[in-house]
């Protein structure tokens, strides 16, 4: 019998502990180990036994989640799956706490919570079970990579591959552990590296402060896309949550749709729908990077980029906090090439110079 996933709970509402507490008891691969109403009571029941997976509100008395979250990763790294209300406020606290480690997001309302936690019961299933898979010790910060990209050797096929173009585009997809490996790269990026478009699985409401917090620590410019955009040198476009992104011709230049749609494997936004557009309007003008998540979104969609002609890679085991989408785009034949996490941002500025 595999070994079951220890959860400890820790929220301040009573109502929440109990119904994650009954609901998670009624798997049978998960084991709650105890509640905790703040994270001080936490802290005692952690000294008895130490969880697997913590599911964590932001908002307590005594401690804030935050606080919390940056003491565990800084003592002890332990996948926290963070359960923040669906806020503006709560938003930008919530990618602080991704930024601080937190390796998933589950929202809820500030009204009618239980009938939405048993209404939601497979969304959160899936969060603390991917969670449990998670190597959160990559999820440090990392200062970003040097932006003396002229150190970076030649990227494999890079002249032979973009020759000829005119607008060059770089497509990212990723999921758990893709919030601070876009900031590692991003940050790292100047103002003349190509149009890039980013899925980055997050809820909706999150991915414009996430996108926000990227633009106050980035030489480009990042921000949440708006139906229309133009995809230019210099910007970077992530997906809103709850909408799917694709990519389109417009004469000598390329813009985003982005509409709702129904969930594709599991996602909403997607990166196989991102990455099918850019195969098709941009064929070997692009390059996709299929970075850290679970599952095997963006696997086929890669494929089709490599076989209009996209240079292709996909992160590298080591450095991925989760293997699962870089794994399948490899086994499926499209990534042609594997790269470190910092070697993603030298990789992306060579396009801009071939």
């Amino acid at each position: 019998m595999s070994k079951k996933i220890k959860v400890l709970v820790v929220d301040d509402s009573a109502v929440v502990r109990q119904v994650l507490s009954t609901m998670l008891a009624g798997q049978s691969d998960i084991e709650v180990i105890g509640t905790a109403a703040d994270p001080l009571f936490a802290v005692n029941k952690m000294r008895e036994e130490w969880p697997d997976v913590i599911t964590l509100d932001i908002e307590m008395p005594r401690m804030d989640g935050l606080t919390f979250l940056r003491k565990i990763m800084t003592s002890r790294p332990t996948p926290v799956v963070i359960c923040s209300s669906l806020t503006e406020k709560g938003a930008e606290t919530t990618v602080e706490a991704m930024a601080a480690g937190a390796v998933a997001i589950f929202t809820k309302p500030t009204m009618g919570v239980k009938d939405f936690l048993q209404s939601s019961k497979q969304e959160l299933l899936t969060a603390i079970r991917e969670a449990a898979q998670s190597r959160v010790s990559r999820l440090t910060s990392a200062a970003p990579v040097a932006r003396a990209v002229a150190a970076v050797q030649s990227a494999p096929s890079a002249q032979t591959a973009m020759a000829k173009t005119t607008e060059k585009v770089i497509a990212i997809g990723t999921s758990t552990g893709g919030t601070l490996a876009l900031e590692q790269i991003l940050t790292a990026l100047t103002a003349d590296c190509p149009g890039i478009v980013v899925v980055q699985h997050m809820p909706e409401k999150f991915t414009a402060a996430f996108a926000a917090r990227l633009n106050s620590l980035s030489e480009i410019e990042v921000r949440e896309a708006k139906d229309g955009d133009r995809v230019r040198p210099g910007l970077a476009l992530i997906a809103p949550g709850g909408q799917h992104m694709t990519m389109v011709r417009n004469g000598a230049f390329y813009q985003v749709q982005v509409k709702p749609g129904p969930a594709v494997n599991r996602h909403c936004p997607s990166v196989d729908v991102l990455f099918r557009s850019v195969a098709k309007c941009a064929g070997k003008n692009a390059v996709g990077f299929q970075l850290t998540g679970m599952g095997d979104d963006g696997a086929r969609g890669l494929l089709e980029m490599r076989e209009t002609g996209a240079v292709t890679y996909a992160q590298d085991e080591a450095s991925s906090v989760v293997f699962g989408m870089p794994k399948e785009a490899i086994k499926r034949g499209g990534a042609v090439h594997i790269v470190a996490l910092d070697q993603v941002a030298g990789q992306i500025m060579l396009y801009s110079q071939g």
